[in-house]
């Protein structure tokens, strides 16, 4: 089989890609820059070319193109954010609708984040809350839903009759690779700094990356699944509770708190924002367990003590 992911350069493409890859399968990258280990095909993430012949004939697009979240969102950077997710979806589906042999399916990226800042109910597919003004949430956290909405927006107008489209409201995905989300969290963890952040009530939604790929997967095989899907664990948790869980598989008990204004202090020397770690994002996967995906990581135990045998291993290869 063979799938073409645009943006496939950054942690999530890496994971699915890897993967693909061990399956036999046939991947091609639409990046910016050439790589040394996957084919790729340059393009701009904006305008139809030559990268267009990828698309036609084969079986799977999977796009996940977008600048990263994580930066301050200053009016520059927002137009970014916002401009590289609708521009590359628009031209994707440009070519997947202009394709004589168009894919089965469009696999499209979208985020959690597109939920409500909640603690008293998870958000589903069904009867999820979307996000924007809130009560309890500060109003610059509304940009990030607009971006999720209208990121979504753009592959749902996309002419493409003959391609399944999917959206993968994706959670926090955890794997072991260096600069990844799970490497910076357990960077915090080895220096006895994570303990709770602002009180630690907020949901943490995750991902396993073994659990992302095979999900993804599952996916592109269900022809009778369309629309949003949420990749998240089942089971998310206070953030409290996820860092105590990862410090027990790491073996360390010290863990310093972080109050809010310490964490709005700490994002701004970082150039990134507060709303990444405070936010109270409490998904779930309803749609994959009534169609009876199975998780192999449903848990944050094992999937802390997984990923940090992961980690260590890695380390002592390099």
């Amino acid at each position: 089989m063979k799938i073409v992911i645009s943006g496939g350069t950054g942690q999530v493409g890496s994971i699915l890609r890897r993967a693909f890859q061990a399956q036999g399968h046939e991947v091609v990258v639409l990046g910016r820059q050439p790589s040394s280990d996957t084919r790729t095909v340059l393009w701009d993430g904006r305008t139809l070319g030559d990268w267009a012949r990828e698309i036609d004939g084969a079986q799977v697009v999977l796009n996940l193109a977008g600048r990263s979240v994580n930066c301050r969102y200053t009016p520059d950077n927002r137009e970014q954010m916002m401009r590289s997710r609708i521009d590359s979806t628009d031209v994707v589906g440009r070519a997947i609708g202009g394709a004589a042999n168009p894919p089965a399916v469009w696999l499209q990226m979208s985020t959690a984040t597109v939920y409500a800042h909640r603690f008293d109910a998870p958000n589903d597919e069904a009867t999820g809350r979307i996000g924007g003004g809130e009560a309890g949430a500060p109003s610059s956290w509304a940009f990030s839903v607009e971006i999720a909405k209208a990121w979504e927006e753009a592959q749902r107008r996309a002419n493409t009759p003959r391609t399944r489209k999917v959206v993968l409201r994706t959670a926090v995905v955890l794997s072991p690779d260096r600069a990844g989300i799970f490497d910076v969290m357990l960077k915090l963890t080895r220096a006895g700094l994570g303990g709770p952040i602002a009180g630690g009530d907020q949901f943490v939604s995750w991902i396993h990356d073994e659990d992302l790929a095979r999900a993804t997967a599952f996916l592109i095989e269900r022809e009778d699944l369309e629309g949003a899907v949420n990749l998240a664990s089942p089971h998310p948790l206070p953030q409290r509770e996820f860092m105590a869980t990862l410090r027990r598989a790491w073996g360390t008990t010290l863990a310093l708190p972080a109050t809010r204004w310490m964490v709005e202090v700490g994002a701004f020397l970082l150039r990134t924002e507060s709303e990444l770690v405070l936010k109270s994002r409490r998904v779930v996967p309803t749609r994959l367990l009534q169609a009876k995906f199975a998780f192999r990581f449903p848990d944050w135990d094992a999937a802390a003590h997984d990923l940090v045998s992961r980690w260590r291993a890695r380390r002592a290869r390099d």
